[in-house]
């Protein structure tokens, strides 16, 4: 019964019931207690070397599993996934933050308790600027309420909450409980709105010559893989999709047309959106790097842009539950379109990297090797820079296989993030693409994945520094440490490395780790001034404010 629970068994109990399996962190003494508790629990505490680490994984595996969870310490643990749940909250990745923190009863008797800052509040004044909702636990008779309101908000919006537990709290039972247990916060829509903007949408698409269906992150987060390919398949609308709702639809669908990021992506697929008479935005986030650095040139009386909360149809906004317009959509009777004049998605034939045993590898050419690697049972999960934009035309075998932090753009995700995706679907192999500037941010946590007997492949595109940042503004502040990536398996204790200098070193080195059980780290040295045709478009835009 609920009302025999302690605030800790409550929580781990909610937890249990969303089907959280997982939860990623770093203990402290103000949340030693709960930690004991998960660890007594079904629950698998997974612990990374930093709270940073901690933070990277749990939204990897909060965006493939629907919800994530990490739990850490107060001040000094809790400061440090500030960054990563401001990430989580751009990019609407459904994770819950529990932090621990000093008692109720200490807090009275001493002032200044380690960790501390300023106040005892400022830790959760904080994350409520970064959070749908938050909560500190310092009342047990509403504790359990509060527990379910944050749960609630952050599934029902895909955005972080936070819990502050104090430590002794963990164990109380409340004695007269305030019980809130709602599916998802109550939301009031003008039914009204909903029949006018299907009735506009119905006009704009038939009349349309050439709709065109833009497909952004929201599709994986709320499911709507079903109803947007039922909308396209039954009107014959082509699709292309975000950089950060890339593989959200399968890309091996007949109506892929392949990324839409102005002039970043494909020239047929940027003139097609572009001359559309119909652009149906699904869940897209209108940000600078979905926009190829605003190069996109879209007109807004032909946009339809169909989100959770509104509908907006040229000049025209309505306050109502866009995806629920969406699936009147698929149900309506809507003109077919002629599928024919659309350009498909670029297939690229296998690379024959054997060819010239001696070719310098490339930028661009360390792209082209990995799609003809990639299979069904990978994830693909790029870092920032180059590691994300090469990877824009690389074709992902299967929807949802491919994870970046594509709009917010923290360096460092990647390598954390293949622990988050690996707990979460075990018979998946990550294939990391990382800079070395980002490795060394974050690359510590290969050795968690080493402790957790995980066997991610990461390729660390080893070009000595920041390569995003050298066209836009270049000088030694670009620079790195110089370090032996390759060596690093030795260090940990498993796992092979390879230095990789030539395609054909690559091609070989990429098929020895498929075939290796643990994990893999191939170095690939390129020079300083080598990046990719995306990258060099997209910085050639960005640079502009820079200098």
């Amino acid at each position: 019964m609920a009302d025999e629970q302690s605030i800790g068994d409550y929580i781990i109990h909610r937890l249990l019931e969303k089907g959280v399996g997982h939860v990623f962190g770093v203990p402290g003494d103000y949340v030693l207690g709960f930690f004991k508790k998960m660890s007594e629990s079904p629950i698998r505490v997974i612990n990374t070397n930093d709270e940073q680490g901690a933070g990277f994984a749990v939204d990897a595996y909060a965006r493939v599993k629907g919800l994530g969870v990490a739990c850490v310490t107060y001040g000094v643990g809790g400061l440090k996934v500030v960054n990563t749940t401001a990430q989580a909250y751009a990019e609407k990745s459904p994770v819950l933050i529990i932090s621990g923190a000093p008692g109720m009863q200490e807090r009275q008797q001493h002032p200044m308790l380690h960790h501390k800052v300023h106040t005892y509040e400022d830790q959760i004044k904080i994350f409520e600027r970064l959070t749908v909702a938050s909560a500190a636990l310092t009342d047990p008779e509403r504790a359990f309420g509060e527990v379910d309101r944050v749960l609630s908000a952050v599934l029902a919006y895909k955005r972080p909450g936070y819990l502050e537990l104090p430590r002794d709290m963990v164990n109380v039972v409340p004695s007269n409980c305030e019980l809130h247990t709602p599916a998802e916060p109550v939301m009031f829509w003008d039914q009204g709105a909903l029949r006018e903007a299907l009735a506009e949408s119905l006009a704009l698409i038939n009349r349309s010559s050439r709709p065109v269906i833009i497909a952004g992150v929201d599709v994986s987060r709320y499911g709507l893989q079903d109803p947007v390919l039922a909308l396209a398949t039954g009107a014959g609308i082509p699709i292309a999709s975000t950089i950060l709702g890339k593989s959200a639809i399968d890309e091996n669908n007949p109506l892929n047309m392949g990324i839409y990021a102005g002039a970043i992506g494909d020239e047929r697929v940027r003139d097609y959106v572009e001359s559309s008479d119909c652009i149906i935005l699904i869940g897209v986030f209108l940000t600078d790097l979905e926009l190829g650095g605003y190069t996109a040139h879209l007109e807004t009386r032909n946009m339809m842009h169909i989100s959770g909360t509104e509908v907006r149809i040229g000049y025209h906004s309505y306050r109502c539950p866009g995806f629920e317009l969406l699936k009147s959509l698929e149900r309506a009777q809507l003109r077919r379109h002629d599928e024919a004049r659309f350009p498909r998605a670029e297939k690229h034939e296998p690379l024959d990297w054997r060819s010239l045993p001696n070719e310098k590898i490339t930028a661009q050419r360390v792209f082209r090797i990995i799609n003809s690697f990639l299979d069904e049972n990978m994830v693909l999960i790029a870092d920032v820079g180059d590691s994300l934009l090469g990877c824009t035309e690389v074709e992902i075998p299967g929807p949802n296989r491919f994870i970046s932090p594509a709009y917010y753009a923290s360096l460092g995700f990647a390598v954390p993030a293949s622990i988050g995706v690996k707990t979460a679907f075990p018979d998946l192999r990550p294939l990391v693409i990382v800079g070395d500037g980002s490795f060394q941010m974050t690359g510590m946590e290969v050795s968690s994945a080493a402790r957790y007997n995980m066997n991610p492949i990461i390729v660390v595109l080893n070009n000595h520094g920041y390569g995003t940042e050298r066209p836009m503004l270049d000088g030694p502040f670009n620079d790195v440490a110089v370090w032996n990536y390759s060596l690093i398996p030795g260090i940990i204790g498993t796992g092979r490395g390879f230095v990789i200098r030539t395609e054909e070193e690559f091609g070989k080195a990429l098929i020895d780790a498929g075939n290796y059980e643990g994990l893999s780290l191939l170095e690939v040295l390129l020079d300083p001034h080598d990046i990719s045709r995306e990258l060099q478009r997209l910085t050639a835009s960005l640079g502009k404010n820079v200098k």
